[in-house]
């Protein structure tokens, strides 16, 4: 069992006080919480682990002392009958947990982890959306128990009727908060009855969306367009090369080095779910990196120049950071400049290249095949990715019903000759 008591840790500031904290034993180690308050040690009783009468304020802090000690004990308590072994700094985190016991206090740590595992894209995307909850919560506080099914069901209604968002970007907000539970019952913060997800409670479900890519003469526009400024010029080529290589991830075009092509093909990792990949180079694509040789400096250097100038590629969240970047700006230059040369009228993202070489590929290649160059783990994924484009058989069919020939049977019987009366 553990033994919690109230010492007077020799760590004095400049006026000479100490802090007061809590001290777990537990199993021959020991674990400190501190209170936050300090005082002399003339004032302080070793023995009775109390603040001496001559302390101006000893009733308050004694009080205050039982308190926190009671609180220790009831949650030590707790962790022991449902643990069979348990250590003390389990116990300091069940009695003061990390990032405290509130929700936004949990959600700090996660967005936290987020940012120290180089993650940029989902910690700034997460960390909005959490501001968010904040906002309606009106609150920096908010305890688990609080948030109940009803009260999640509101906040989806708040994030679309208030902030304007779409029903997916709103479900994607319940996403991050399902996150945050699942981190704080995971480090015993909270009760797993109160998790307001699951069968019973909120199923989240992502609506369908409807994924939009170019036909072959919007490529074929872009592809023999001419473009006389130099950066116009290099965001076409990027987001060909995406789509020269099955739709590549953007962020993985960025990534590319020279070193990673050999023998006519490519070699590289996805960023994504680091599968590794090789595909052949195609005289397109080749023609591309052809215009870019000249900058090799070295076997392993950078095919564009977009990472070239971060002083440090192994931190990920800063090269994660300028890759976004990278791809809003060359997203801007499509879409504003290049798209109105090439009479294309709608907007030219990166991302836009993935659905444009599923559309194009549409009926023309196996299913199998098209999960290979897509990368996807599962054929249901890739099914449910090329049923956006492939309507081949929809098409003929409601070209069959509505093209109808008249039969002999479908001719307009004609009237009967009324039978005359007299």
């Amino acid at each position: 069992m553990s033994v919690i008591k109230v010492v007077l840790r020799k760590k004095p500031k400049a006026d000479g006080t100490c802090p007061l904290a809590l001290r777990i034993y537990k199993n021959g180690k020991e674990s400190y919480i501190y209170l936050g308050y300090y005082i002399s040690p003339d004032n302080w009783d070793v023995s009775a682990q109390r603040v001496k009468k001559s302390h101006p304020n000893s009733v308050r802090f004694n009080n205050l002392i039982a308190t926190k000690v009671a609180e220790a004990m009831g949650k030590t308590l707790e962790l022991e009958a449902s643990t069979e072994h348990v250590s003390s700094a389990a116990m300091k985190q069940k009695v003061k947990p990390r990032g405290g016991a509130s929700f936004f206090g949990q959600a700090k740590m996660y967005i936290d982890t987020l940012k120290e595992a180089g993650k940029y894209n989902r910690y700034t995307a997460d960390k909005s959306k959490i501001e968010h909850f904040r906002e309606f919560c009106g609150s920096s506080e908010i305890a688990f128990t609080d948030i109940t099914v009803a009260f999640l069901e509101r906040f989806k209604q708040h994030c679309i009727t208030k902030l304007g968002l779409g029903e997916r970007t709103a479900i994607n907000h319940w996403v991050v908060i399902r996150s945050v539970f699942s981190q704080a019952i995971k480090n015993q913060i909270t009760d797993p009855k109160n998790y307001p997800f699951g069968r019973g409670k909120i199923v989240i479900k992502f609506p369908d969306t409807k994924k939009i890519g170019f036909a072959a003469g919007d490529v074929q526009k872009l592809e023999n367009v001419e473009l006389v400024y130099a950066l116009q010029n290099h965001s076409r080529n990027v987001w060909l090369f995406s789509f020269y290589f099955g739709g590549m991830r953007g962020s993985d075009v960025l990534r590319l080095r020279w070193s990673d092509f050999r023998d006519g093909r490519l070699y590289y990792t996805m960023g994504k779910n680091l599968k590794p990949v090789s595909l052949k180079v195609p005289d397109k694509a080749q023609r591309i990196l052809e215009f870019y040789i000249d900058q090799k400096k070295k076997p392993d250097d950078l095919v564009f120049p977009e990472l070239k100038m971060l002083p440090d590629l192994e931190n990920r969240f800063e090269v994660e950071k300028q890759i976004a970047n990278s791809i809003c700006r060359i997203d801007k230059l499509l879409t504003k400049k290049v798209a109105p040369k090439a009479g294309i009228t709608t907007n030219i993202t990166m991302h836009i290249a993935r659905h444009s070489f599923g559309k194009i590929a549409g009926d023309t290649i196996a299913l199998t095949t098209a999960q290979k160059l897509f990368r996807h783990s599962d054929i249901a994924t890739t099914m449910g990715y090329m049923n956006n484009f492939v309507h081949k058989d929809e098409d003929e069919a409601l070209d069959a019903v509505i093209n109808f020939k008249a039969s002999n049977d479908n001719k307009k019987p004609k009237q009967a000759k009324e039978n005359k009366v007299g």
